[in-house]
């Protein structure tokens, strides 16, 4: 597995934290929940049939967040543009048959691994994301830490048109639909966090600074 390169460094800044009184907020799915990964497909190619742009780098992507959510894309023989994964599912160790699934179909794509926290989102995560993001070829980002937050950043990382997969506990796998509007839901959302929002913005939007 080939390594992206990382602007970041060992002594890189959280730059932003979710603040206590976000929690129950952030438990409220940002989009439709499927139980059936090939439903779940077929929602995420209509979505980016009618509202993707195939243009340079507007390219609709399909991004996964979670270990048990990767796993499901790839038994369907989809490999996600970008997939982000540590090893545990619900806080616990995810089941080896999903760690294998993933191991196998991702064996030769280009690989990031990063420290990330529970709670935070840190400079080197969003620099795996923009950058995996940015790669010709499937691209797996593993967590050392914790990746629950990370869809959203790759929400405002993906072109409109893309989708945002990750699992919400004991329902199923949330489609996110990735339009203009939802950027700038996440977008405010991020901003309540603690930390420094803007800077987490130019990292992920860099043409937007």
């Amino acid at each position: 597995m080939a390594d992206l390169a990382s602007d970041g460094g060992a002594d890189d800044p959280t730059l932003l934290c979710l603040p206590d009184e976000l929690r129950t907020e952030l438990k409220d799915p940002l989009g439709a929940i499927y139980t059936d990964a090939n439903e779940l497909l077929s929602a995420i190619d209509e979505f980016a049939a009618e509202h993707g742009d195939s243009s340079n780098s507007r390219t609709p992507k399909l991004v996964a967040v979670g270990d048990v959510v990767t796993a499901h894309l790839l038994d369907t023989g989809r490999r996600p543009d970008l997939a982000v994964v540590d090893g545990r599912t619900e806080r616990e160790s995810a089941p080896e048959s999903v760690l294998e699934t993933i191991e196998d179909a991702t064996d030769d794509c280009v690989g990031k691994t990063v420290e990330n926290p529970a709670a935070v989102l840190r400079h080197e995560l969003l620099v795996a994301l923009r950058e995996g993001l940015s790669s010709q070829e499937p691209t797996v980002v593993r967590v050392d830490g914790e990746e629950d937050l990370a869809a959203l950043p790759a929400v405002l990382a993906v072109p409109v048109g893309s989708s945002v997969v990750y699992g919400q506990p004991g329902e199923g796998m949330v489609h996110v639909a990735v339009t203009d509007a939802v950027k700038r839901e996440v977008r405010e959302l991020l901003t309540k966090f603690d930390g420094d929002s803007e800077a987490a913005f130019r990292v992920l939007e860099p043409k937007r600074s």
